[in-house]
């Protein structure tokens, strides 16, 4: 028997409570089965779509629920409709505004259509939006002229280049910004060329930003070594907005007896960047939602960077860099320390005063002080150094499928010249470098060496670093 079913016009007008007009916004619309609704020619991915505040849609009759949501600074809407209402009005409120005290966001991992990038922006309020047009075999401009200027300023403050890329092989990820044109990785294996030769090809350009795209790559501790790495994700991509990518794909695995599923990759990220801290590194740490590639939308993991006199492409940039920052995927966490932006370094010692604000939706039962990677009580609160080290604060929210938190950028304390380093954690760097050189497979013996090369050098670093070691 054939069934026929007349689709039913609705229009759904997304407003902002305070002005009553219409605003840019995401919306995850299901039927009455739980499936996804598209809107062509609205950009889709996965589970949403995001629309410029009004949209039109041929719906089978029944009822839809939906969930529409403006970044973290913007309530979130819920609820459901009938298919013959033919108009929906939808409400939502800002509920916090971070750029009027300094605060812009950005994604540094977005995969979506170059083309799209303005809507997205709109709709996710980002502020900074630099996407990947080239991805190891893929190279959206391997046959198009480039930009003769890359760099988009849009309407409402909001910055998008699209000339950035990633290498992403046996070794992990690194994320590249403001380069003049695409690096030539097009045809490299997994493993040759190391992906240290296009680091260091990428480093010979000036105003150039690498980003180490999670901390649990088996390449990290080679990275980190060089010196020549900017910042590292630990809001990642393995935090998805309704789940948790719960391995490590390719990367160093973590003891799921110690760390379980599903939030226990989360905890592991944590748990290696505050290696890289104690080991005597100051790289702040950064945000990236691979949008496009994994389920999150565009800005679900983003980072904000505190500027004065407005936004800048390039002293965002700068003050991704300086760790004047905070990284999240959900909680809006501003803190100061003795009254100074996370980055600071602090000379001498005292008692330093840590205070912090929660903003958001979210549910955060505490603030936590993390100092040389212990929770040592919570903020607001008090800290006294009588020898160099480093904290942060940061806040997880109460929530069991995915790690949604928010972290500032470390505060250092040094004294007496010489930063914190700690025994541990330059042994769990080195004996990490030790099993990634026994995972090297390569036949070709001057393809292998040059390969180990890199390796050795991180070696005889991590091995420095164990011998300079002023604490356990």
């Amino acid at each position: 028997m054939l069934s026929i079913f007349l689709a039913l016009g609705i229009e759904i007008t997304v407003v902002d409570k305070a002005t009553g007009k219409p605003v840019p916004c995401r919306i995850h619309l299901k039927d009455a089965a739980g499936k996804p609704v598209k809107a062509d020619p609205l950009p889709f991915w996965r589970d949403h779509f995001v629309c410029p505040g009004t949209v039109k849609l041929d719906l089978a009759p029944g009822k839809y629920a939906y969930e529409v949501e403006r970044g973290p600074e913007w309530s979130q809407a819920k609820g459901e409709f009938d298919a013959g209402a033919g108009a929906v009005r939808i409400d939502i409120a800002r509920i916090a505004d971070l750029r009027a005290r300094g605060w812009w966001p950005g994604d540094l991992h977005i995969h979506r259509a170059l083309e799209e990038a303005e809507l997205h922006t709109a709709a996710e309020d980002l502020s900074v939006a630099p996407v990947i047009t080239w991805w190891n075999n893929r190279n959206l401009w391997a046959n198009r002229e480039l930009p003769a200027e890359p760099l988009r300023r849009l309407e409402g403050d909001r910055l998008v280049r699209g000339l950035e890329g990633e290498d992403e092989r046996e070794g992990g990820a690194l994320l590249y910004f403001n380069l003049r044109k695409p690096l030539a990785i097009q045809g490299a294996k997994r493993e040759v060329p190391s992906p240290m030769r296009f680091l260091l090809e990428a480093r010979a350009q000036e105003g150039v930003h690498v980003d180490i795209e999670k901390p649990f790559w088996w390449d990290v501790p080679i990275w980190l070594a060089s010196g020549k790495v900017d910042t590292i994700g630990i809001a990642n991509n393995h935090m998805c907005r309704s789940q948790m990518l719960e391995s490590e794909a390719w990367g160093r695995p973590r003891d799921v007896a110690r760390l379980p599923a599903p939030r226990g990759n989360g905890w592991w990220t944590q748990e290696i960047y505050y290696h890289a801290l104690d080991a005597g590194l100051r790289v702040p740490p950064s945000a990236g939602s691979a949008s496009g590639v994994l389920p999150n939308p565009v800005g679900y993991n983003r980072a904000y960077v505190h500027l004065e006199g407005g936004l800048g492409w390039d002293r965002w940039w700068e003050g991704l860099r300086a760790g004047r920052s905070f990284v999240t995927n959900g909680p809006l966490l501003l803190a100061t320390a003795g009254g100074k932006l996370p980055g600071h370094v602090f000379k001498e010692a005292g008692e330093i005063d840590v205070r912090a604000e929660l903003l958001g939706r979210e549910s955060v039962p505490k603030l936590e002080i993390v100092r040389d990677g212990r929770v040592v009580g919570t903020a607001p609160g008090k800290l006294s150094f009588a020898e160099s080290g480093w904290f942060l604060v940061r806040a997880v929210a109460e929530n069991e499928k995915t790690f949604r938190f928010a972290s500032t950028a470390p505060w250092f304390v040094e004294i007496g010249g010489k930063p914190r380093v700690s025994r541990a954690s330059a042994k769990f760097f080195l004996d990490w470098v030790d099993e990634r050189v026994k995972r090297v497979k390569v036949d070709n013996p001057d393809e292998r060496q040059a390969v180990l090369e890199h390796h050795e050098a991180a070696r005889r670093f991590w091995q420095s670093r164990l011998d300079q070691a002023s604490s356990e």
